[in-house]
């Protein structure tokens, strides 16, 4: 009964955080501008009502969805490694698109997702909630868990907590992308493929520069979805070269 709860409340969160109910604006005087601003944004956003309507859990799904649509990173039977996955909309579009869940005909492919919050489980994929992908325990709990297994594409949509200081932020998701990044070199296969989310900034030509040692093709993608005001951006990395040992 405890445990039911537990899933009963963790949805419920992921709902508000994600999906927010589409009604008018009411009670904002009370609150700060900026939280005024993120609850109108919210309201007015096509991509958080699409979500609702489409049951994925965050509107962050459409990036995803729109980068395989114009890249075809996934194919059915595949290995994904999804970093800092909560809510589990990216896991989710994962899921559905390597036939993870073997709900459809072909091949079944696996999912594995981490982040160090806790979220709710997705049907037909490995979900390590509560741990922080950025420590070696995690990453050594994660290989483990994904046994002998490669991973054919590699996803971090990993964010830091806002400061608002725009050169801090960049600096914390740089280090970031580069904690995915090293994980990727580890465990992607030949020709496999590494996404990851960062805010641009001065460390951007830098990032996409180490990312051509070990991928022959790397290129910025900015989705729709991503907000007009952000500076938000995707590096997709294709065809990993593998690591040289001397």
């Amino acid at each position: 009964m405890n445990s039911l709860r537990q899933n009963v409340s963790l949805t419920r969160s992921v709902h508000v955080a994600c999906t927010l109910l589409k009604e008018t604006p009411r009670n904002l005087k009370h609150k700060k501008h900026s939280s005024q601003q993120w609850l109108v944004r919210q309201l007015r956003d096509p991509y958080v009502e699409k979500a609702k309507q489409e049951r994925y859990r965050c509107r962050s799904a459409f990036k995803l969805l729109e980068i395989q649509e114009r890249f075809n990173i996934f194919k059915p039977g595949q290995v994904v490694v999804d970093c800092g996955a909560a809510p589990g909309s990216w896991t989710e579009v994962a899921v559905n698109a390597i036939n993870a869940s073997g709900k459809k005909d072909g091949s079944v492919g696996k999912v594995f997702a981490v982040d160090k919050l806790p979220f709710y489980p997705v049907e037909g994929a490995v979900v390590l909630s509560g741990m922080d992908f950025t420590s070696a325990s995690t990453q050594e709990e994660l290989r483990k868990t994904m046994q002998d297994d490669k991973a054919d594409v590699v996803l971090s949509d990993m964010a830091p907590n806002a400061s608002g200081v725009r050169e801090i932020d960049h600096d914390n998701i740089i280090m970031l992308a580069y904690s995915a990044m090293k994980f990727a070199l580890q465990m992607n296969k030949p020709d496999g493929t590494f996404v990851v989310k960062i805010w641009d900034g001065r460390k951007t030509q830098q990032l996409e520069q180490d990312m051509l040692r070990f991928y022959n093709r790397v290129r910025i993608v900015r989705p729709n979805a991503t907000r007009d005001e952000s500076t938000e951006m995707f590096f997709l990395a294709r065809d990993f070269k593998g690591l040289k040992t001397r």
